[in-house]
């Protein structure tokens, strides 16, 4: 006889299995209880289904997740002319290698972007050379078109300047929506942390050899190149400082983004910032040599004094610059410089290079020096410091018909920031 067969005489409230002079009867799986009388629900049998059920879930999701991801940086890697940019000699990083490289090691945030320390290998071939420290530039995620013009600027630079006084690029990376540019580590921070951060003295010496050496810096992109280039954004913090206390000058592209049809931009930035801005380029929007030649002015007057642009002093707002062009135009310099310590061929060479501070800072920009003038002046001031006329480095010339075509895929002008 078939028990199973019959459920009135043999109730079974699970599974039957049908034994010789019995049967055997157990709740199926995710129930429990006596399965000849009733079988409930199990917790952990609603647990179990729902766990595979959201396994399933998450595993397509993420899968999903994956391949747009992987789809997106396919697209702004097309979109950002990497099919172009990669037949340069500029190494192109993925954004998982920098991600990993960098561990979200900020250095600072400059109200248009952050910028991350990190270390990446060195290849030749299959073999580790060294680990290289870098610093990485990602532009904040905003107007992409305005931003494009910043990091194709800034490439269309770096690909061209040999200079050992500005930043080299190592390499970028054209999977993220906004490109960032990866850069040589530069140990000792920037010239604002040096002037107002770091030092509780700073030897006159090491000034005039910072003064000279941006200025340098300044006079080979404006003059000494085959395309002259403005800065536009030139302030202590874009002045960067080696072990050796030589100087750097970074951040080209930022000054893309400072147009007259961009004024806004200008509005958010900090009193320290707007006060190195040619008042000129304000009124005009035009962007010229004389408006980095104003801004060094103003580097010059935080060097020679250490103090912010703009401080307050018993409730009343003080403008260090006009203070500053003051004293020196009414032969008190010591009003607003400390000369402490300073010897007599000291003060005398702090006063010539405040006098050069003051020419740079006239109002008129046809009144103001020329950069290679400045350059040649502040050299002459500091005649121990190791300044070289020849400031070239051999490097690959990039052809401007390459360079042009690599950049109208990018969507700009090779001709749109250059003179």
């Amino acid at each position: 006889i078939n028990e199973c067969m019959d459920r009135e005489k043999y109730p079974c409230h699970g599974k039957c299995k049908n034994i010789a002079g019995s049967y055997k009867c157990q709740c199926r799986l995710g129930k429990r209880g006596n399965a000849r009388k009733s079988c409930k629900v199990s917790p952990l049998g609603i647990a179990i289904p729902v766990m595979a059920v959201s396994f399933f879930g998450i595993t397509v999701t993420a899968s999903v997740s994956v391949t747009m991801r992987w789809r997106l940086r396919k697209i702004n890697f097309r979109k950002n002319g990497g099919e172009l940019i990669k037949n340069h000699k500029v190494p192109i990083f993925t954004e998982s290698k920098l991600a990993k490289a960098t561990n979200r090691k900020e250095l600072r945030n400059d109200g248009f972007g952050s910028v991350y320390k990190g270390t990446l290998e060195e290849h030749n071939g299959t073999m580790i050379m060294r680990d290289t420290v870098v610093m990485v530039k990602k532009p904040k995620d905003v107007d992409r078109s305005l931003l494009n013009k910043d990091f194709q600027h800034e490439l269309e630079i770096l690909m061209n300047i040999s200079c050992k006084n500005v930043v080299k690029l190592k390499g970028i990376c054209l999977e993220t929506k906004i490109p960032a540019l990866v850069y040589e580590y530069i140990p000792n921070g920037t010239l604002f942390q040096l002037i107002h951060q770091n030092e509780p003295t700073i030897s006159w010496e090491k000034r005039f050899k910072i003064a000279a050496q941006a200025a340098l810096a300044l006079d080979y992109m404006h003059s000494k190149i085959r395309s002259p280039i403005f800065h536009g954004n030139i302030k202590s913090a874009n002045i960067l400082l080696d072990q050796n206390n030589s100087v750097k000058i970074s951040d080209f592209g930022t000054s893309v983004l400072i147009s007259p049809k961009h004024r806004h931009i200008i509005a958010t930035q900090k009193k320290d910032s707007l006060a190195y801005i040619d008042p000129e380029y304000l009124v005009t929007g035009m962007l010229t040599p004389q408006s980095d030649v104003y801004s060094f002015g103003v580097v010059l007057v935080e060097l020679l004094t250490r103090k912010k642009l703009s401080v307050t002093e018993s409730e009343k707002s003080i403008n260090i610059i006009q203070c500053f062009i003051s004293s020196v135009k009414g032969d008190t310099p010591s009003d607003v410089i400390d000369f402490e310590g300073a010897s007599e061929d000291e003060i005398e060479r702090v006063r010539t290079v405040a006098k050069i501070a003051v020419k740079c800072l006239d109002q008129s920009s046809a009144n103001r020096p020329a950069m290679s003038h400045v350059a040649q002046q502040l050299a002459s001031v500091n005649p121990s410091s190791i300044v070289e006329e020849e400031n070239e480095e051999p490097k690959r010339e990039v052809d401007a018909e390459e360079l042009s075509s690599c950049l109208s895929c990018l969507g700009m002008d090779s001709a749109s920031f250059c003179i």
